[in-house]
Formats: C-alpha cells, sequence, structure tokens
C-alpha cells in the first residue's frame, strides 16, 4: 500500500461509520422553523474600504500598492493635514494595510446596535496581527451606508522570521473585530404588511411542504395555511403587530414530521470526500477493483572507444519498464435497501475516496446506484 493510499484510507473508514450511524437514526419530529424560514426576514451582507494603522511593520509595501499611500493622503485631508501629491507617492508606510470590511446585518437589526465585522488585507501586507481599523463605512448593494466599523483586530495566528526563514501559524493577513460595527440604518422588513405571511421551506419537498401546511391547519383551523409549491406555504395571519408576533411564535414551535430526502451521492473531486444520505440505494451489480502499476528506471550506459580510435565517450540511456498488476477483487453486490449495505460493499473492495469516486460514477452510468450523483 503507498503512502497515499494510507492517508486517505482513514476517510474510507469515516465514511463508513458515518453510514452506521445515519442507519440507526429513526425519523423524528422537526419544529417549522428548523424546515422553513419567513419570507422577507433575511441578513444583508454589507462591504467597505479602509485603512488598519499600528502595525509592526507588516503592513503593504506603498511602493507596489500605491492605492494605500493615496487612501491615507485623502484620509488625512479630511483631518485637515494636507500632503504634497509628490511626497505622498514616496511614502513607504510599513505599519499601514489597505484592507476590505465585510459583515452581515441581521435581520431586525436597529441603530446602535454593535455586529462584528471581517477584515481582509487587500494589498501585500505580511500580517494584520496588533492593527485598529479606523473608521470605515460599511455599504450595502444598494449604495447606503448601513454601518461604520472601528476596533482592534483580533487576528487568530503567529508568525516570526529571522535570518532569512520564517514560521507561521494559522492565516495572518485577516482578522475579525467582534462588536466593531454600530448600525447606523436599519433595513425596512416586511413582516407587518399584510394579511398574510409566507413560508419558505429550505429544500424543494411537496410532502413538507403539505405537512407544514397540515400542521399549520390542525392548530389554527382549517384554510389558515395552503400550500403553493414545493418550497413555499401561504399563512394568514392577524395584522396587529403584537398578534402576528404571537401568532408566528406558535406556529414556529409546531411538530412536523421528518420525510425521507432524495438520494443523492455529494462527490468533491478535488478533495476526494464522499457523502451519501440515507436513502441511497444500490442494485445488483458486479464491481471489479484492482492496481496497475507501472515502474520506469533509466540506467546510463557509457560507450567507451578503442584506445587510438579517436573516438568520442558516448553516454546512453538504458530504459528498463516493469508493470505489475495485483490480483482484482470481484463482489457481486445483490440490491441493497440500506446505506450500511452501499458503504460496507464499496469498502470490502480496499478502495480508497479517490477510487470510490471513479466507482461510484461507474455504477451510476450503469443503472445500479439509485440516486442523483453530484460532483461539486
Amino acid at each position: 500500500m503507498n503512502t497515499l493510499s494510507r492517508l486517505l484510507r482513514p476517510a474510507a473508514l469515516l465514511l463508513g461509520a458515518a453510514a452506521l450511524v445515519g442507519l440507526y437514526s429513526t425519523a423524528h419530529a422537526a419544529r417549522i422553523k428548523e424546515v422553513a424560514s419567513i419570507e422577507g426576514v433575511r441578513s444583508n451582507q454589507l462591504t467597505g474600504y479602509g485603512l488598519v494603522i499600528g502595525l509592526d511593520g507588516t503592513g503593504d509595501q506603498t511602493t507596489q500598492m500605491p492605492y494605500t499611500s493615496q487612501t491615507l493622503a485623502n484620509y488625512l485631508q479630511q483631518l485637515g493635514i494636507t500632503l504634497d501629491p509628490t511626497l505622498a507617492s514616496r511614502l513607504q508606510l510599513k505599519n499601514v494595510a489597505a484592507v476590505l470590511v465585510t459583515a452581515e446585518l441581521p435581520a431586525f437589526a436597529r441603530p446602535g446596535q454593535r455586529i462584528d465585522i471581517t477584515v481582509s488585507s487587500l494589498g501585500n501586507a505580511k500580517s494584520l496581527k496588533g492593527g485598529t481599523l479606523v473608521a470605515t463605512p460599511l455599504r450595502g448593494a444598494d449604495g447606503q451606508i448601513y454601518a461604520l466599523g472601528q476596533g482592534s483586530l483580533v487576528v487568530a495566528g503567529a508568525g516570526a522570521s529571522a535570518a532569512g526563514s520564517s514560521v507561521q501559524i494559522n492565516h495572518l493577513s485577516a482578522g475579525r473585530v467582534p462588536g466593531g460595527a454600530l448600525v447606523e440604518r436599519s433595513v425596512p422588513t416586511p413582516l407587518m404588511e399584510g394579511g398574510s405571511v409566507r413560508l419558505s421551506l429550505n429544500s424543494d419537498d411537496f410532502l413538507t411542504a403539505s405537512r407544514v401546511a397540515e400542521a399549520i391547519n390542525q392548530r389554527f383551523g382549517t384554510g389558515v395555511a395552503n400550500a403553493m409549491d414545493g418550497r413555499s406555504i401561504d399563512v394568514r395571519a392577524p395584522t396587529a403587530p403584537n398578534d402576528r408576533i404571537a401568532f408566528l411564535a406558535q406556529m414556529e414551535e409546531l411538530n412536523v414530521q421528518d420525510t425521507t430526502p432524495a438520494a443523492k451521492v455529494i462527490i468533491n473531486s478535488r478533495t476526494g470526500s464522499i457523502v451519501l444520505n440515507q436513502a441511497v440505494t444500490l442494485g445488483p451489480c458486479a464491481i471489479a477493483h484492482g492496481n496497475l502499476s507501472v515502474s520506469i528506471n533509466s540506467t546510463p550506459v557509457i560507450s567507451q572507444p578503442a584506445p587510438l580510435s579517436q573516438g568520442q565517450t558516448v553516454v546512453t540511456e538504458q530504459a528498463s519498464i516493469q508493470v505489475t498488476q495485483e490480483p482484482g477483487n470481484l463482489i457481486n453486490v445483490p440490491g441493497s435497501p440500506t446505506l450500511q449495505e452501499v458503504v460496507r460493499a464499496l469498502n470490502a473492495l480496499g478502495a480508497t475516496p479517490q477510487d470510490l469516486l471513479a466507482i461510484l460514477q461507474a455504477i451510476k452510468a450503469a443503472g445500479a446506484l439509485n440516486a442523483e450523483l453530484e460532483v461539486i
């Protein structure tokens, strides 16, 4: 077994263990708040451009990142300090870094509340550790300012360098400022508008939509909820704000029996990860698996001319090619109704996750994999 196989073997075992855990999990009732959300109640993404100052010589090299010095000159001008353009272009600001600031404005956020922000280096700064973000306006998709960010960065990493060698732990060019943004503007939420609200399921499923509508009607009366399609349910709600909030609070706590999801296999071809849900079954098939290794060796051969022949010494290469094929395993897999049998049959081949990628695709092409195959 080569090194790659030994590294990937634990992943295959983990896949089997996950299958066993999923096998013994039984269907249970989930609350409506866990399978659906209310349309219009959502967060909004904010972004902004700013400067991090106070770095210990790990900031941007402004000769390569001219916008850093230009931004600082513009900021100082707002404070009443005007720099000569020629002088500003020659500044070596090793303790300043240009950054992009991102945040998520939650639903119902009001002016004065604080939210967390993420700060990421935009230039070639080596580290943002120990830096402070200066006041940075955060804008929404409409260009309006919704929050103002500022504060000291928390960088979960460390690094050191000396005499041409360096060591680094974790990522140093991004950090967070807990509670670093102050909300300046709220986003209107259409929750209190109209005589009804609409629930949106987390995934398309007609049975789940029908069961959600049925649970609401059993609790509040026939005709209160109507499933519109496989994802949305229209619910009549009180118009008074206090009554509507109380109604929605009770509705979200109602239990809905879980449904079996559509059979799906997710394959990540870059990492070799494979995830199968419990609905995956395998039809009758035969799987053969074997390894073919090719070894090519090149040996230099020196050709020495005879004495006084005025010839030249010539060096040639003699190639030796060896092909080794391990005996393949042929396994007949009967039609299996459970995920456990699928994983057990594949692991019986001694296949690594990389092998499973090809095996599952071949089984799907043969029509024996009763699941949707999705490669990400």
